[in-house]
């Protein structure tokens, strides 16, 4: 005899498992992920105490979950694809890119720059560079579209000789600008050399938009480039960014609390950070003007009043800012099963 009641408990018990079934996975891939970074770090840190011999039955163990947890991940997360999922990749053709390694990174105690520090087999510069001139161009003519006009490389000229070979095999597409004392005067170089290496002759330049990017944002993702770019041309400025999820109190002094800023309205905004050409150029002359402090590009335009929109990143497009974020870098990298770069 059909029972609406038994039938309608049924379906209630099946949607149940359905969800708890899709919990589950989710959260096993999560703590998958956690794991792997953990026992990356560990091994790092144990390997500075305890002799090699010692610690390669935990690499070997890192490598295969690394590597097992990979090969799950890739099919369902674009975050670990070489391209976006969803054929929304713009085209780039009026695009140019600005790569600031000009800084110094004192905060690393390291006796060179950190765009300069090795990460695992190559330098911390080189996967932006491998990103803008390899994998982007790569992917840009996998979708059908134009890949960015042209990178420029903001780096300090004692650096210049040694990157040389890189800018000749990319003649065409990769340039040198020399750094300014500060971020802002930096950007300037390097869109100065953008114009005047993609111009037209009269004096106007070829790309309409400006994408900079720090280099020592070694993680971040075509699909979130694809995205930030995409949202730059629909409102004239965006920046990639992720809400922020520590508790920010706000102090005039250093040693009392003024009050809790409500973490619903903050964002820890990362690069690329993507404007219109016109714009940044009509933003430094406000600058100049009315010497007003900005601290990092969308700023300026902010100071214009005009929209800058915000791009949800991942918080994995970590700065390696201190040693131990080089540790964590390492492990996001091995998780990815990202290859040696080559560049020359």
């Amino acid at each position: 005899t059909h029972n609406p009641k038994k039938k309608k408990i049924e379906n209630h018990e099946n949607h149940k498992k359905k969800h708890t079934t899709s919990h589950s996975t989710m959260t096993a891939s999560r703590l998958s992920t956690a794991a792997i970074i953990c026992l990356q770090l560990l091994t790092s840190l144990t390997s500075a105490f305890v002799p090699s011999s010692q610690i390669s039955g935990a690499q070997q163990l890192t490598t295969t979950i690394s590597k097992t947890h990979f090969t799950h991940s890739t099919s369902k997360n674009p975050l670990f694809s070489s391209a976006s999922s969803d054929n929304d990749t713009p085209d780039f053709s009026n695009v140019g890119f600005l790569i600031l390694a000009g800084g110094t990174g004192s905060r690393m105690k390291a006796n060179m720059p950190k765009q300069f520090l090795t990460l695992r087999s190559s330098p911390v510069l080189h996967y932006s560079l491998d990103l803008f001139l390899e994998k982007l161009p790569a992917h840009c003519a996998e979708m059908g579209v134009s890949p960015p006009a042209m990178v420029v490389l903001v780096m300090d000229p004692k650096y210049q000789p040694e990157y040389q070979p890189i800018v000749d095999k990319y003649e065409g597409k990769l340039a040198f600008a020399n750094p300014g004392k500060e971020r802002q005067g930096s950007v300037e170089n390097g869109l100065k050399k953008l114009v005047e290496t993609t111009g037209n002759g009269d004096g106007s330049g070829g790309c309409d938009f400006v994408a900079v990017h720090d280099s020592a944002r070694p993680l971040v993702t075509i699909p979130e480039i694809c995205h930030v770019v995409s949202d730059a041309k629909e409102y004239g400025a965006a920046v990639l960014g992720v809400p922020c999820k520590a508790t920010i109190k706000e102090s005039e002094d250093g040693t009392l609390v003024a009050r809790t800023i409500p973490r619903s309205r903050l964002w820890e905004v990362h690069t690329p950070q993507v404007v219109k050409v016109e714009a940044l150029l009509r933003g430094f002359e406000k600058v100049e003007r009315e010497s007003l402090e900005v601290t990092d590009d969308v700023s300026i335009i902010e100071a214009l009043g005009e929209p800058v929109k915000l791009t949800r990143g991942e918080y994995t497009n970590l700065k390696i800012t201190t040693p131990e974020d080089m540790d964590v870098a390492d492990a996001i990298l091995a998780e990815r099963g990202v290859d040696e770069i080559q560049l020359v």
